[in-house]
């Protein structure tokens, strides 16, 4: 605070405070309604506020602003239309927008985040550190695991449209599996191939934002996908005569809509948490390959309370995602094991192996993201995000893999 403020609030401020509180004394009164004392602190009040030279900006609805008219009331709060506001008499003082005070901050209804000037920061990434040397080595597995991306999950949604023996519930929901794992890969890698590849680790914070958004929006909308996987694996082994009739193209239309809704929901409301946050530089490193929720709300110089309360709310979902998987699988198993013969128990599980594979590269990587995130304060920051980075590259990556040998054999049973 430096010795305006000083001036301001050793001057008689608490003064002022105790005349709104109707205990104002008569000393108190005439130091601030006239004679050269009150002029002083008029001025020294006004010198505070508008000392940079500029003129006062006009008020604003939810600003509190002195009257300019020697005893007009003002308003602290809201203005007259807030049941929160107070009327005070102020007179002979110039215009001065209270709520740039911190002694007044606390009578607004929504106090400023800080104290300080708030930007729309760039943003640099760093990438891994401490392993900044070798970012050209890091580049060659994340390159060839994108170019393996990008042509298995291709790769799998020529197949799944131009074969028409591929036109099933299970199909439908490993093509848009493919489609998401395009998305979340084309999110991440671009931005992070260059930042290893060509230092280029700017972003500014729309984009960054915007990264952000598609990052958690893909992630979530793979959990949806793999659970939906799950119930047509549950309806065909459990209950096989009834599987066309329960999962008709207008109910795996109606589940793909849900997969894209719930995630955008969800989603949405942590992009507008952190858009809201105010940074206190033009300028803020990130010691990531990619921007995430929780990395940039740690970064402002604010509350970060309710993003954090959000934070995990969406990963409540997951659980919950997670949960009715275990109660499908807990079903087929023991449907499975009803089975007379072991050929037969043999070859329901084989239906299911792939689906369990791609369940544990998604989920494995992401729970060990989110354990060390939360509890791993003694494992390397290094790990922490290698850890995060393997959980956006390895299921585009590995799904089309594990996927690959299950849409041959459709394929093949089929030729004559």
């Amino acid at each position: 605070m430096g010795p305006q403020h000083l001036a301001l609030h050793d001057a008689g401020a608490l003064g002022l405070l105790q005349g709104m509180e109707g205990g104002r004394s008569e000393n108190e009164r005439n130091r601030w309604e006239g004679g050269p004392t009150g002029d002083r602190q008029a001025d020294a009040i006004n010198d505070a506020c508008g000392s940079s030279g500029q003129p006062h900006p006009p008020p604003s609805e939810d600003a509190a602003v002195a009257s300019p008219t020697p005893g007009q009331p003002f308003w602290l709060g809201g203005g007259p239309g807030d049941q929160d506001s107070r009327q005070v008499s102020w007179p002979g003082l110039r215009p001065v927008r209270l709520h740039t005070l911190p002694f007044f901050s606390r009578y607004r209804r929504f106090p400023p985040l800080n104290g300080t000037h708030s930007y729309s920061p760039t943003f640099v990434l760093l990438g891994v550190p401490g392993l900044q040397s070798v970012h050209a080595w890091l580049s060659v597995p994340f390159c060839t695991g994108y170019l393996v991306a990008l042509l298995g999950n291709s790769a799998i949604l020529l197949v799944v449209k131009t074969e028409a023996s591929l036109h099933q519930p299970m199909f439908y929901f490993l093509a848009l599996l493919s489609a998401i794992d395009l998305g979340l890969s084309t999110s991440t890698l671009p931005k992070m191939l260059a930042l290893f590849w060509l230092g280029r680790g700017e972003i500014s914070f729309g984009a960054c934002l915007a990264q952000m958004f598609f990052i958690h929006t893909f992630t979530g909308m793979e959990s949806v996908v793999l659970t939906c996987m799950a119930f047509d694996r549950y309806v065909a082994i459990c209950h096989p005569l009834r599987y066309a009739a329960i999962l008709t193209k207008s109910r795996v239309a109606w589940l793909c809509s849900v997969v894209v809704l719930r995630t955008f929901i969800l989603v949405f409301p942590i992009a507008m948490l952190t858009q809201r946050l105010p940074f206190c530089s033009p300028q803020i490193n990130i010691e990531h390959t990619y921007c995430e929720h929780m990395g940039i709300a740690k970064l402002a110089c604010a509350d970060i309370r309710v993003n954090m309360i959000y934070g995990l709310f969406t990963i409540a979902f997951l659980m919950l995602d997670v949960v009715l998987i275990l109660l499908s699988y807990v079903q087929i198993l023991q449907s499975v094991f009803r089975l007379p013969s072991k050929e037969a128990r043999l070859k329901s599980l084989g239906t299911c192996g792939s689906h369990v594979a791609v369940i544990f590269v998604f989920y494995t990587p992401a729970f060990f993201s989110f354990l060390t995130h939360r509890f791993g304060r003694n494992i390397p920051h290094y790990a922490h995000i290698l850890i995060a980075n393997l959980y956006v590259i390895l299921p585009p990556v590995l799904n089309p893999i594990i996927y690959g040998k299950l849409l041959m054999l459709a394929v093949r049973k089929d030729l004559p």
